[in-house]
């Protein structure tokens, strides 16, 4: 019994410093955005938040829009997730409970595009959004990611196991097609499942740089990453405390999209527990 508390307090021990680890980026990010650009480089360096976070963020909106590249964003990162979700979690369901032609090897492919870069596509989808007269919009950015093999693995490994194969069975002697037993049968069971993706999906297209960088074309309609990177620029010297601050305002959605997703994948879960 001595040896398992042991056991127990090192392991809650190196948690605690995995966590503290984790978090200290975050409370770093805090620190700066609250404390002068001076501040930072002063020895030995203030560990403990200032009182400038205001005047900061002041900063960063009389140089930036940032409130319409924030609701750009999230109008972007919202259609972009729905779509995954749907799209997504349609393959998967036809992929996990369905027979049909060429199954196998279309999964396949779908898993040998994990070993494909994902800057090889800029190039050719960025022609191909040119011919269709897409660069510069919103579609250029929720279109070409509206499906992706990671979605599609990841629900298809979620529904072979969550969607028992005798409420299929059941719902087609109900005469229940395709599209009926995805919606009635499938999305309750993979609500678990979906809200990860979701959260996944969210995170991924709100931070995204490179490709919003390169899609849109109107300075005065970019994405908040690309319009807090002209932060960079605004003065002679980098003000790394309002860059920060502009940091903060950004990662302030997402933990409480991440709280919210969160909460609902755990109480999914806990409520199929409850069920078996």
């Amino acid at each position: 019994m001595r040896a398992e508390r042991i056991r127990t307090v090192l392991g809650h021990v190196v948690l605690m410093i995995g966590v503290l680890i984790s978090i200290f980026p975050f409370y770093w990010m805090i620190v700066i955005a609250s404390n002068t650009s001076g501040d930072m480089f002063k020895y030995p360096p203030k560990l403990l938040p200032g009182g400038d976070l205001l005047v900061n963020m002041h900063h960063v909106l009389q140089n930036i829009d940032f409130w319409g590249s924030f609701g750009f964003t999230i109008a972007t990162a919202a259609v972009a997730t729905v779509l995954v979700l749907f799209f997504d979690s349609l393959a998967a369901f036809a992929f996990a409970k369905y027979d049909f032609p060429g199954k196998k090897v279309l999964f396949t492919i779908l898993l040998a595009t994990f070993m494909i870069p994902a800057q090889l596509s800029l190039v050719p989808s960025f022609v191909t959004l040119s011919w269709f007269g897409w660069v510069g919009s919103m579609k250029a950015l929720v279109i070409p990611g509206a499906a992706n093999a990671f979605g599609i693995f990841w629900m298809r490994q979620y529904a072979s196991g969550a969607v028992p194969d005798e409420l299929i069975q059941a719902s087609k002697v109900d005469g229940a097609g395709f599209f009926r037993q995805y919606w009635t049968v499938g999305l309750p069971v993979l609500r678990p499942g979906l809200a990860f993706l979701g959260i996944f999906t969210f995170i991924g297209v709100w931070n995204d740089y490179l490709w919003p960088l390169i899609v849109l074309t109107d300075p005065g309609k970019v994405t908040l990453q690309v319009a807090l990177q002209q932060l960079n620029t605004v003065v002679g010297a980098t003000d790394y405390s309002m860059v920060m601050a502009g940091a903060l305002m950004s990662v302030i959605p997402l933990v409480g999209i991440f709280l919210i997703g969160a909460r609902q994948f755990i109480a999914d879960i806990a409520a199929g527990a409850m069920k078996f």
